[in-house]
């Protein structure tokens, strides 16, 4: 009896609960925990589990595998809503539970899909090729479908791996293709060697890793110049950030810390340093410009604003050597704005966080600058965003982002979180600098490694250097337009099989 058989002779129940064991392992392969093969473990344990079933319980199977993936992958959650929200324990975990059943659910469309146009009963090549663009198309979907929520994504798993060359040609989605492809191969491996004659998924699965790692060796930018730089790191506990009492205490630590760097060529301090408006810090802001213009420095800093009409904005301002904002393009739901608050505020604390008002920037905005150069910011969640952070006026030469990851705790979130901001840095093959309140503060170079970073809770400065560069990334010239071209193409193919197939 062979594994097929093996199969289809086990309670279709236990495949259930294999699917679901299987979405929960893939958050392994992601920060803290960076178990980087387990991601093709799980992968394939998908594959090999709705290969051969219905298109019914395909769907029903990919809903579990998600519900898996989610509910520890997204842990995190949790701490802000007890901790910070005002829940109770059980109505946090309500809550967290209502989110992972609702941001599976796409999840349904993707196992039926899938099944639907898999070549039945094969587990030959037409099947892997389906399932990867199946699971591709399904991260693209998070991408934007409800304003998105893209974590998790696969494609993270392979920062220190051969697949990572994909990044620069079509960023993360690319990535993650090249793992789905890889699984279902390894899939197909265990069923069937031989795809066709000729052609094994072993030659398939060297030559799919030999491209990345050939085209990870091309340097797509160069350097333009190095510039000096500090990132500041206050470590200011959320429970009391927003207190009036604390606003000076605040306002003297970041001073405190910041007054040995004047002289760099770039000061960063974290989202939200500052918390009073910016129309109330008029002298504060008048004396670190003077401050920064005096020695040569360009320090950019966050700070709650407003517009005419009153509503709050979260800000990015520069000051000193060069004068420039930028206002967050894509909000946090609940964070900074909330859905439907007709009905939900004044539920819980949770529905009414401070700064929970928000608007958002305009949609293009151009770089602020740092001297003579262009500087791309992104503000905490927007770094998540591929196309998101690739979208400026003016071709930046060097990437920044600030965040406050405290809202999470010493959960895993935060380190997800500065995972992706180093997928960014790949993506456009720029440096990238990361600024927090309370952890991971960094300086990513264009390859995504860490040049250097300051631990978690700890208040204290980090001093560097870092590249302008120039040139261009497939990716920051054209984003994901190649590889949806190719999902396209293999979705049309499959559907066209698909119909001339059908009785």
């Amino acid at each position: 009896m062979n594994l097929k058989d093996v199969f289809a002779a086990v309670n279709p129940r236990w495949l259930d609960a294999i699917a679901c064991i299987a979405g929960c392992i893939l958050p392994l392969s992601l920060a803290p925990f960076d178990l980087v093969y387990s991601a093709f473990a799980s992968l394939s344990l998908l594959f090999l589990t709705t290969l051969h079933c219905s298109a019914k319980r395909a769907a029903i199977r990919y809903y579990l595998y998600a519900l898996g993936m989610y509910g520890v992958g997204t842990s995190w959650i949790y701490v802000s809503i007890y901790e910070f929200g005002g829940a109770s324990i059980f109505l946090a975990a309500l809550l967290v539970a209502l989110f992972v059943a609702g941001i599976a659910l796409p999840s349904l469309i993707q196992g039926y899909l899938f099944a639907l146009l898999a070549s039945k009963g094969s587990s030959g090549l037409r099947a892997v090729v389906v399932f990867a663009a199946c699971w591709t198309g399904h991260e693209w979907l998070l991408t934007w479908f409800l304003t998105g929520f893209p974590w998790l994504f696969v494609g993270y798993s392979q920062l220190q791996t051969p697949l990572l060359g994909y990044a620069a040609l079509s960023g993360v989605l690319a990535v993650g293709f090249a793992v789905a492809l890889t699984s279902g191969l390894l899939g197909s491996l265990i069923f069937s060697p031989r795809l066709r004659p000729g052609l094994s998924a072993g030659l398939m699965i060297t030559a799919l890793w030999l491209a990345g790692a050939w085209l990870a060796s091309i340097e797509f930018t160069q350097r333009e110049r190095t510039i000096s730089v500090s990132l500041v790191q206050g470590n200011i506990d959320q429970a009391v950030k927003w207190r009036r009492e604390m606003v000076q205490p605040i306002i003297n630590t970041y001073l405190a810390l910041t007054e040995p760097e004047w002289g760099q060529d770039v000061i960063i301090w974290p989202e939200a340093a500052i918390t009073v408006f910016r129309d109330r810090a008029g002298k504060l802001l008048q004396h670190l410009d003077l401050k920064a213009e005096g020695s040569g420095s360009t320090l950019i800093l966050g700070i709650p604003d407003r517009d005419d009409d009153g509503n709050f904005m979260n800000a990015a301002i520069g000051v000193g050597a060069a004068e420039s904002e930028y206002f967050k393009r894509r909000l946090v739901p609940f964070g900074e704005y909330v859905p439907m608050q007709e009905v939900l505020r004044g539920l819980i604390g949770f529905f009414n966080l401070p700064m929970s008002h928000n608007k958002v920037g305009a949609a293009i905005q151009p770089p602020m600058q740092i001297g003579s150069a262009w500087i791309g910011m992104s503000i905490c969640y927007e770094v998540v965003y591929p196309d998101l952070v690739r979208s400026n006026e003016i071709v930046p030469g060097i990437l920044a982002t600030i965040s406050n990851d405290s809202w999470f705790g010493r959960s895993i979130g935060p380190l997800q979180h500065f995972q992706m901001a180093r997928m960014r840095a790949v993506e456009n093959g720029r440096y990238l600098l990361r600024s927090t309140n309370n952890g991971m503060t960094a300086i990513i170079n264009q390859r995504g490694d860490v040049q250097s970073w300051l631990p978690q809770f700890e208040a204290g400065v980090l001093r560097g250097h870092a590249e302008i560069r120039t040139g261009q990334t497939p990716f920051a010239k054209m984003g994901h337009l190649p590889l949806l071209l190719l999902l396209l193409l293999i979705f049309t193919i499959s559907v066209i099989r698909r119909f001339r197939a059908s009785p």
